[in-house]
């Protein structure tokens, strides 16, 4: 019998005890999973947000570089034949675009969506119920 915080026996038996701790346990996972959930939704909302914005400029982007694609072919057909002036600036958008998807993904493979507070806690409840074992 081990003595409580107002100087009384503990009359607690070792299986209350561990009904207690399957308990906390199960509180802590609940938690856990509770946290990971909020952690990425907030990851998710503000991707859709990002992803919006960037959609918008994209298409931005885009009809410019259209636009300017067409001048600069028209452009360059006053010096040669059309057809070769809208094929130089194809293959330089081209080039553009293969520069584009190699930078793309190289930072796609940077990006992780894992996480990484969620893990972190995992990590030390399994060290605390390493240490509870002993």
């Amino acid at each position: 019998m081990s003595v409580g915080d107002s100087g009384t026996m503990d009359d607690r038996s070792l299986g209350t005890l561990f009904s207690q701790l399957t308990t906390d346990m199960s509180q802590l996972v609940r938690d856990e999973v509770e946290l990971a959930k909020v952690e990425l939704k907030s990851d998710m909302r503000q991707l859709g947000r990002t992803g919006g914005m960037m959609g918008a400029a994209a298409f931005a982007g885009y009809l410019t570089v259209v636009l300017l694609s067409f001048a600069l072919a028209w452009g360059l057909a006053e010096l040669m034949p059309a057809g070769l002036a809208f094929l130089i600036v194809a293959v330089v958008w081209g080039i553009v675009g293969a520069m584009a998807y190699s930078a793309g993904r190289k930072k796609l493979a940077e990006t992780s969506l894992k996480p990484e507070q969620t893990v972190q806690t995992l990590k030390e409840d399994a060290e605390w119920a390493k240490h509870l074992k002993r």
